[in-house]
């Protein structure tokens, strides 16, 4: 099979030219996360839901969330999901159709596991017959369910749901739309404490720094029935951890369940570390297996503690057996794993004594040869013997007598044995990690060895908060010259979608950048060459300023009488005239609370020099801000100046040039005498971030100042509506949220779609672009009045 796009051409030819531009597009991308046969399947999937007959923006859909959904959970899940396609066709919209593919990306990223996103088009299919009306409402809230919500929890969820609305379909979607109560009431009853997606980093990372390698996790979803989930397991190279664990309690108090989880990672881990060489289960019964099983449990934690002691305590707490009448064999199990791990728990029956003294007796074999597991066989068989005796106890059942302790896998890799094969794993499929950033003071940055070439392959990259030079003056930094751009965690905002009239769920993803710095006299300058502007603002800037407290006269409605006013109307009366009934005055308190954050589009078109000029529309918005920024700061409202490009939905770059918090000063000029233009304009993202930004500041007022010198825009995008819908439901959201958006508009066809975008009074088109710097301050003193 070939990876050569043209080799597909019986698959591709049929496509429309919009579907064929984008997978041209996309190709690079589907080659790096699809075999040969995965392309393959890509492509036959693309022609095969053309067939359908229900419209391109069906195919552009698939051709874009195949490759995410097989970068996040394997290409084996793509077919099906081609599948599931299909088979939704005779039964909902093709709108419902595209739907569930767009939101693919979410649920595998969500889930995490091939297995468990195979189980999750299982549930859609089923969904599908129970409540048809439900899917769509559903699928648009996906991001905030899965935000909370285990597989097994969204099919309770859900099943409650289409029962109790079988054939009332506006309460059904109501519900699955999460807009009645008790569709709320029933997502916080199956709720779970921490879903392992949401700390599964921090686990890899706590096991990296225990072991000095990495251990590949994915989570299991068994808690459809029972909502217990599976016990932890390893198989195929992975450590099988639960998709959710609550907070339990312990015997010296409640853990966590971030805690729990690293009690689990840690004695999973363990086991790979320690647990070598394969048993053989051959003529053992299942209690010796299971006490067998228990001291390998206790051998491999003995050794992980001779090295990491304080895992003890973590271990212990989750082990709440406690002597007295047992009336299961579990039980019993239960009292024995306590006694090997805890050394303050008492209890004095003969069996546990002696499963104590034996493992005791054993410790200098064990430590001796960490890899000898038949200590644990010796063990559990010679403990097994002596249970009737000593106890008197019930028999085993294996389905129930299981150990309590939450944290402790099933042992299925003990018995199953595999090695863990690096290599084999690579070979399978497993990416290696990924680089990591970590911000370090002066004296570790200069102590720690420098290894000569590090960079994209290197595991960790070390940074300092501040500038740091070589001996040799090359005039680059260790920051600059060392790894990869320094970024912050993604942020993904849903976008609107004009033609389905929906919401498609964390559809965009906002990257924020540090942004280059330049010479900060630039900005200087340009203040000094607009000096008799300056001087003319100067009126207006102190008009602006706050006055304190001021009188308010000539009121017939006030908080005191005005005795100059009173005097002259009791001289008009007593003159026989009208008096003036206003006597009253009000003291009124003027202080300014507004806080303004100004976004500026830093896309490629701003490169381009202005008609009959030498300049750029870049360094004419650079001007202005500087003007601008003048300004407020002398005025002393909060403000912020942000900028923004996107290269397709995937990479919106945000740059914070200067943030409310930090002051403006030599550091916020550099940085804005070095911003550039680039790449395209996906406005909606961009206005969705800042206006997150803004929603964290206290003042009473919060005002969004857009300078733009274009409409929407981006390459993956060919609707020139899309955007332009999108950017107005960010801007109704942002207003929503207390936050006042403005566009000053630098293109002067931008009458025809911006009124409707931001409203009919916040907008101003700028037609004479050389214009922009005096305009600019004018405008902020007008809206800030």
């Amino acid at each position: 099979m070939s990876v050569h796009l043209q080799d597909h051409a019986e698959w591709t030819d049929p496509l429309s030219p919009a579907s064929r531009e984008l997978l041209e597009h996309s190709w690079p991308e589907a080659t790096r996360v699809f075999s040969a046969r995965g392309i393959d399947n890509y492509v036959k999937g693309a022609a095969a839901l053309r067939g359908l007959g229900r419209g391109d923006q069906l195919v552009i859909t698939w051709i874009d969330s195949a490759p995410q959904v097989a970068r996040e959970v394997g290409e084996d899940v793509v077919g099906e999901l081609a599948t599931t396609a299909l088979t939704l066709a005779s039964r909902t919209a093709g709108a419902v159709i595209e739907l569930v593919l767009a939101t693919a990306p979410t649920a595998a990223r969500r889930l995490g596991d091939g297995a468990l996103f195979l189980q999750y088009l299982q549930f859609l299919n089923t969904l599908v017959a129970q409540a048809p009306r439900g899917l769509r409402p559903m699928l648009g809230q996906l991001d905030t369910l899965f935000g909370q919500l285990t597989l097994g929890g969204l099919r309770r969820w859900a099943t409650w749901g289409a029962q109790a609305h079988r054939t009332n379909y506006e309460e059904q979607i109501a519900y699955f739309g999460l807009q009645s109560k008790e569709s709320q009431a029933m997502l916080q009853k199956e709720r779970k404490g921490t879903l392992l997606v949401d700390v599964q980093r921090r686990i890899n990372m706590y096991l990296r720094a225990l072991w000095g390698r990495d251990f590949y996790m994915r989570p299991t979803a068994g808690d459809f029935e029972s909502r217990e989930g599976y016990r932890p397991f390893i198989e195929d190279f992975f450590l099988h951890l639960p998709d959710a664990y609550d907070a339990v309690e312990g015997h010296a108090g409640t853990v966590d369940a971030t805690e729990l989880y690293r009690a689990a990672a840690a004695h999973a881990a363990a086991h790979v570390m320690f647990t070598r060489r394969p048993m053989s289960a051959e003529s053992l019964s299942p209690w010796q297996m299971a006490l067998i099983g228990l001291f390998e449990d206790a051998r491999v934690e003995a050794l992980t503690l001779a090295r990491f002691p304080g895992l003890r305590a973590l271990w212990a707490n989750l082990h709440t057996a406690t002597p007295g009448p047992c009336s299961t064999a579990g039980h019993w199990l239960g009292r024995l794993a306590r006694a090997l791990i805890d050394p303050a728990y008492v209890d004095l029956h003969p069996w546990i004594e002696q499963g104590r003294a034996c493992l005791a007796e054993a410790m200098p074999r064990i430590h001796a040869d960490p890899n000898d597991n038949n200590v644990s066989w010796d063990l559990g068989v010679q403990l097994a013997h002596s249970y009737r005796e000593l106890t008197q106890g019930p028999a085993f059942q294996p389905r129930t007598d299981l150990q309590v302790a939450p944290y402790r896998d099933d042992n299925r890799y003990f018995w199953a044995f595999n090695g863990f094969d690096f290599e084999r794993s690579i070979a399978v499929g497993h990416e290696p990690p990924k680089q990591v950033r970590k911000q370090v003071n002066l004296m570790e940055f200069v102590n720690e060895l420098e290894v000569e070439g590090a960079g994209d392959d290197a595991q960790e990259i070390w940074v300092l908060g501040t500038e740091l030079f070589p001996y040799e003056d090359l005039g680059v930094s260790f920051n600059e010259s060392e790894g990869r751009e320094p970024v912050l965690p993604p942020v993904h905002y849903g976008e609107w979608d004009h033609m389905i009239q929906l919401e498609r769920p964390a559809w965009a993803t906002v990257q924020e950048r540090r942004p280059k710095a330049g010479d900060a006299a630039l900005i200087d300058g340009i203040l000094a060459e607009q000096q008799r502007l300056v001087g003319r603002m100067k009126h207006i800037l102190d008009a602006m300023q706050p006055q304190g407290v001021q009188r308010i006269r000539k009121l017939e409605d006030g908080d005191e009488i005005d005795l100059n006013a009173a005097l002259a109307s009791l001289t008009d009366l007593r003159m026989g005239r009208q008096p003036d009934p206003r006597i009253m005055m009000r003291s009124v308190r003027k202080t300014r609370d507004i806080s303004v954050l100004v976004l500026l589009d830093l896309s490629h078109s701003t490169n381009d020099k202005v008609a009959g000029q030498d300049h750029t529309v870049l360094d004419l918005t650079r001007s202005a801000c500087a003007l601008l920024a003048d300004a407020i700061h002398k005025v002393g409202d909060p403000f912020a100046i942000h900028g923004f490009c996107s290269d397709g939905r995937h990479d919106v770059h945000y740059w914070r040039f200067k943030d409310f918090n930090q002051p403006y000063d030599d550091l916020a000029k550099a940085r804005l005498a070095g911003m550039e233009g680039q790449l395209s304009t996906r406005m909606g993202a961009a206005i969705r971030h800042a206006t997150a930004a803004l929603r964290a500041q206290r003042s009473g007022k919060k005002l969004l100042l857009l300078i733009t010198d274009g409409e929407p825009a981006d390459v993956d995008v060919r609707d020139p509506q899309y955007l332009r819908q999108d950017t107005k439901k960010a801007v109704e959201e942002a207003g929503r949220n207390g936050v006042t958006t403005y566009c000053m508009s630098l293109d002067p066809r931008a009458d025809q779609y911006v009124s409707r975008i931001f409203g009919a009074r916040n907008y101003l088109v700028v037609d004479k672009v050389e214009r922009l710097p005096e305009k600019l301050p004018v405008l902020y003193a007008g809206l800030t009045r």
